[in-house]
């Protein structure tokens, strides 16, 4: 059993073996919850945190579509490929 301190806005450091041994990363997301008074970490799947990102995008604007045809939406994306390209060539 590890003892971890409570620091000043909360933050609690979760120790290194016991980060590995669930396969934790900087960056990666926990839920957290409170189970018959004890307060339970989980780690959300690669899956969950890309939800949460495309959320986000959604929220923010960057969208494509929607699509009449899976046509239409290879032309759009071969069309932001050819706008990404460009201003990557700028960029440089």
């Amino acid at each position: 059993m590890s003892i971890v301190k409570v620091k000043t806005k909360g933050q609690v450091t979760l120790p290194t073996a016991i980060r590995k041994e669930v396969g934790l990363n900087i960056g990666d997301l926990l839920e957290a919850k409170i189970e018959q008074g004890k307060i339970t970490l989980t780690p959300k799947s690669l899956i969950d945190r890309h939800i949460e990102e495309g959320l986000e995008d959604i929220k923010k604007g960057r969208t494509y579509g929607p699509f009449d045809t899976a046509e239409e939406m290879v032309v759009s994306l071969q069309s932001n490929m050819k706008k990404r390209a460009k201003q990557l060539k700028r960029s440089r």
